[in-house]
């Protein structure tokens, strides 16, 4: 019998080492195979994902190491123009917090990876946010009253006015202020309110043959007559008494109690019904203007309305337009809007138009806003959910089609797709109103240049995606990335997916898949150093089946993109010194060594975002020209384009390498 030759074969010291890993799994695999198969797989990714080469074409996550005490329900996260990351919670969306008076901030240095807890005064979860002219960042909102819901009703309640019939006298009337119905049940206010004088107004006197007591000659002038107009205040009240017995279904005027004489007939309240329905949360009236110098928030005049998920939109001139929001008991703001001008620090009127709540609203070039459709959380399904052009100075509505799945346009994203100069909108997925199993994975396009703009529809997104985070990027791309397929990522449904949409391929590439799952009150902004960062995400249920309540997300992960990979951080361009402020239609020069390596440069407005709602966040295309070791800049002379306030300056090369960002103040 003729025996093969036998050749001793002996491994190399890796293969050896992949062999005793591959042994340790058939162990595993013999002890309990699901656990092994899930750990060999997860090693196999980490190990893949770590390769240059990876990294190069798709990029990659960290997790921020947040020490304890600093970690935060992150509702709200704004980029400040001193680099560091304003994170919001108020009471978190946690209602022992709220009753707690535990109100939360927290700034976040990128850079030097620190925090710093910031003293906050009042409850802003769910407020609205825009960057000012100065630097500083309006905080408008927040909450007053916690929803009750189903069940949990268990004390009628509902609207009351408070009248007040007296013009020489205001009063206020402290929170659990009693008031008697003409049944004799009682109510308590939710809040404090404080009623103004009623109006006295003189009215003209009577001609001669009306006056009552002229003279013979009809010369007496008769007395003027005063006509009192009652002021009033609305206010949330619940019944003392448990159950039907607080039911109200009939218009009734009640009492005040512990008031007497005078000031019981002048002061009563109003109410239609009160009932055991759902109530709502409620809003308040509150602004506050945060200092990134001083790193604290300071009051200013508060608003005529109250307003829980507001959306606040920057003006050509610096001033602020604040629309729709829950009001104090917690109806949607029914179209009063205000205008917040930072000059006085004083609130007036603005156009009357109904949105729902945080709706998507954009400044446009030209001075028009423009409503994409998108928004957030409340709201009849019927009303006020039609994308258009909205003109200020006319109030009129231009309303702009052809957007497919109509009808989950809440919770999408939007944004003005770079250039600005381009003016072209985006809405990428969303879901239907309400806790909607519903999600769309459309996106769709409008150009607002064209003589009859029209949305088309844009590339898919790979699955349906409700609070998707959209984030323009110095090169010109937008990342987005996280959402969940179902509302607030119920039936463990978060989309662990990142992509770059590219407005010139119009296509989405994808890109590394983060590792936290992000959904309700998520948030994703641009940093100074050309990196993402994302927070929050809180689901309703925190496993599969929906048994099991969910916990808020605290970790922050912060993704690196492409660019700064494969040996492009260290060649990437650099700019020097430059110009802090400059005006419209000016030049900016800055030293750089990369002049003539430079291609693209880009004024970025820094994001103030929640609720997936960013209408600040715009990229700017700046006119370049190159020199011996410098390179000029040129800002458009248009406020409308660039509104006034702090921006991130990039520059770029021709791979789309960017620079860090340089710091500039742009208005007069």
């Amino acid at each position: 019998m003729s025996h093969a030759r036998r050749t001793r074969y002996r491994p190399s010291p890796r293969l050896r080492k992949l062999a005793l890993g591959s042994g340790v799994s058939l162990l595993l695999v013999g002890l309990n195979a699901p656990a092994a198969v899930s750990f060999a797989q997860e090693r196999l990714h980490e190990y893949r994902i770590s390769r240059p080469a990876y990294q190069a074409r798709y990029g990659s996550w960290e997790v921020v190491d947040v020490p304890e005490e600093f970690r935060t329900n992150a509702i709200h996260a704004a980029l400040l123009h001193t680099g560091k990351v304003l994170l919001i919670a108020g009471s978190g969306n946690n209602e022992d917090q709220f009753d707690a008076g535990t109100f939360d901030s927290v700034l976040w240095d990128p850079e030097e990876n620190t925090f710093t807890t910031v003293r906050t005064p009042d409850d802003l979860f769910c407020a609205g946010h825009a960057q000012l002219p100065d630097g500083r960042m309006l905080v408008a909102g927040g909450t007053a009253r916690y929803e009750v819901l189903g069940d949990a009703v268990t004390h009628a309640g509902g609207a009351m006015l408070i009248k007040n019939e007296d013009p020489d006298q205001k009063r206020e009337f402290p929170e659990g202020t009693r008031l008697r119905a003409p049944d004799g049940q009682l109510y308590e206010t939710v809040a404090t309110v404080t009623v103004p004088p009623a109006e006295k107004k003189e009215t003209e006197p009577a001609t001669e043959g009306e006056a009552a007591d002229e003279g013979d000659d009809g010369e007496e002038a008769a007395e003027p007559e005063i006509e009192i107009t009652a002021s009033e205040v609305r206010v949330f009240v619940t019944a003392v008494e448990e159950g039907e017995q607080g039911v109200a279904t009939e218009p009734a005027q009640y009492e005040i109690l512990g008031l007497t004489g005078d000031d019981a007939r002048n002061f009563y309240g109003l109410a239609n019904q009160l009932t055991l329905e759902d109530q709502d949360f409620q809003g308040i009236d509150v602004a506050y203007e945060f200092d990134p110098v001083a790193e604290r928030y300071v009051p200013v005049d508060p608003m005529a309305e109250a307003r829980w998920y507001p959306t606040l939109t920057t003006l050509p001139d610096g001033r602020v337009l604040t629309v729709s929001g829950l009001d104090e008991v917690g109806e949607v703001v029914p179209g009063v809007n205000e205008i917040y001008d930072p000059k006085t620090k004083t609130w007036s009127e603005g156009p009357e138009r109904y949105f729902p709540t945080y709706p998507a609203l954009f400044l446009t070039q030209g001075g028009k806003i423009f409503y994409t459709g998108s928004n957030a959380g409340y709201g009849p399904a019927d009303e006020g959910r039609t994308p258009g052009l909205w003109d200020l100075e006319e109030n009129t509505f231009e309303e702009i089609g052809g957007i497919s799945d109509p009808d989950q346009l809440e919770t999408s994203a939007s944004l003005l797709l770079p250039p600005a100069q381009d003016q072209r909108f985006m809405v990428l997925g969303g879901g239907g109103v309400g806790e909607s199993e519903k999600s769309t994975e459309r996106t769709a396009i409008v150009d607002l240049t064209e003589r009859d703009p029209t949305y088309r529809e844009g590339p898919s997104l790979p699955q349906g995606t409700r609070y998707l985070s959209s984030v323009l990027m110095p090169d010109d791309t937008v990342f987005t990335s996280g959402g969940s397929t179902d509302y607030r990522g119920r039936g463990h449904s978060d989309v662990l997916k990142a992509q770059f949409y590219d407005p010139a391929g119009d296509a989405f590439v994808p890109a590394a898949d983060p590792t936290v799952g992000r959904n309700y009150h998520s948030e994703a902004l641009l940093l100074p150093d050309g990196r993402v960062a994302t927070f929050g995400s809180d689901p309703l249920y925190g496993d599969r089946d929906n048994t099991r309540m969910g916990e808020f997300e605290k970790r922050i992960e912060v993704f690196t993109p492409p660019y700064l990979f494969d040996g492009r951080e260290e060649t990437r361009p650099v700019l020097g010194k430059g110009p802090e402020e400059v005006g419209y239609g000016e030049e900016i020069g800055y030293e750089t060594e990369d002049a003539g390596r430079i291609e693209n440069a880009r004024l970025m407005r820094p994001s103030a975002v929640t609720h997936t709602t960013d209408v600040e966040q715009r990229s700017i295309q700046l006119d370049l020209e190159r020199g011996d070791g410098e390179i000029t800049l040129t800002v458009p002379e248009d406020p409308s384009l660039v509104p006034p306030g702090w921006y991130m300056v990039f520059v770029t090369d021709e791979s789309g390498t960017p620079s860090e960002a340089s710091w500039v103040r742009v208005g007069d």
